[in-house]
């Protein structure tokens, strides 16, 4: 284990081929190979991630519009974090340091209590475990408990960045088994659902990505667990995340010169704070868990 950087501290789990490094700065997977082969675009502890590279996002995932919502009557606001739309992006925890809880040769747990403030007056404290198999990849657990007196609007996702090895993601074979997708305004905000087809970002059966941008929220995803996948043509390579979640955020990572696709298995959609759509209330004393998982092929 490493000492503190400007990514916390990082841990590293083996099993088999497969190799995973986690840094404690928003519980973030910097990194994860397979026999050398990077699965998802890797980031230095030493480092400052661009594009949220692996961070924990939570009590929201994605954006607020314009930084306010309403709950239960009262109205609050939070920090706005992105300055292009005004909103306030990907929640409280990508840039808290969490603690170690447990590590070990193939698993490690990182805990973190998310403190009431003013924008957002709940207690929550929130668990991350990292889980390396040899047959299997990794799989990830995010399990948060409402601590409070409150009932608490939550939403979580994490935002890992999917690759081939780094190889340009124009190449990529891409599968999103979803059928319907959320059109968005300048702002990047909601302004309704549409099939996939009349937007032009069909996946449902593999195709090449090509030129195409994508920075849109999938849902109509299979009942169970959906997978999505990037597959190399010429040699087989492949990379597949695998969740339950309603929703699942793809983006063709521009910010990252296009070395990968960030997946983000979501609980609700962007804005679920102001729309309600498919966003959890956290009764006090219970608790909401989000799984997911990464495996890849070489062939």
């Amino acid at each position: 284990m490493s000492t503190r950087s400007a990514s916390g501290r990082e841990i590293v789990l083996e099993s088999g081929d497969y190799r995973a490094r986690i840094v404690t700065v928003g519980a973030g997977l910097a990194g994860l190979s397979l026999a050398g082969h990077d699965l998802v675009i890797p980031h230095s502890v030493e480092e400052i991630p661009a594009g949220h590279l692996g961070k924990m996002l939570l009590p929201w995932p994605n954006r607020i519009a314009d930084s306010t919502y309403e709950w239960n009557g009262a109205r609050y606001e939070v920090d706005r974090t992105e300055r292009s739309t005004g909103a306030a992006l990907h929640g409280l925890m990508s840039w808290v340091e969490w603690d170690i809880v447990h590590a070990d040769q193939d698993s490690a747990t990182l805990g973190a209590f998310l403190a009431p403030r003013k924008g957002y007056p709940w207690a929550l404290e929130t668990w991350v475990t990292y889980a390396l198999n040899a047959d299997s990849g990794l799989s990830v657990s995010v399990h948060t408990k409402n601590i409070g007196t409150q009932a608490a609007p939550y939403g979580v996702s994490s935002h890992p960045y999917v690759t081939l090895n780094g190889a340009p993601n124009d190449s990529y074979e891409l599968s999103i088994p979803a059928t319907s997708i959320l059109e968005v305004d300048e702002k990047l905000t909601p302004v309704g659902k549409r099939p996939v087809a009349e937007m032009g970002r069909d996946f449902t059966r593999p195709r090449i990505l090509g030129d195409l941008t994508i920075d849109h929220a999938f849902t109509d995803l299979p009942e169970g667990e959906w997978t999505v996948t990037i597959r190399d043509p010429e040699s087989g390579m492949s990379v597949a995340l695998s969740s339950d979640a309603k929703w699942v955020q793809v983006y063709t990572a521009e910010v990252l010169d296009r070395e990968g696709i960030a997946v983000e298995p979501m609980t609700c959609p962007p804005n679920a704070f102001n729309s309600h759509e498919d966003l959890i209330v956290l009764e006090p004393g219970h608790s909401h868990t989000l799984t997911f998982s990464i495996r890849g092929s070489l062939s």
